[in-house]
């Protein structure tokens, strides 16, 4: 299932706001999501074809394409789903 994991420019600034040690453990999910199919990932409901992971109090809003996951967002979780 290995895919590689693709942020958009919305998604690099949520990464270098969240510091150094939150966009490390984010990464790392998403990293084993991509290369195992684990993680804490649900299809959002109401939303053509977006997921999310949960990584401690943070989410990370993304889409599964054939060739790759688009990350979307990474915000807090109060934030995520407005």
């Amino acid at each position: 299932m290995s895919r590689p994991v693709r942020l958009t420019n919305r998604a690099r600034r949520d990464l270098r706001r969240v510091g150094p040690a939150v966009a490390g453990q984010v990464v790392e999910a998403l990293e084993r999501f991509a290369e195992t199919g684990h993680g804490d990932v649900k299809k959002l409901r109401g939303v053509e074809s977006e997921w999310r992971l949960r990584v401690s109090e943070w989410r990370v809003r993304f889409t599964i394409e054939e060739e790759a996951l688009i990350v979307l967002r990474v915000l807090p979780r109060g934030k995520v789903y407005r």
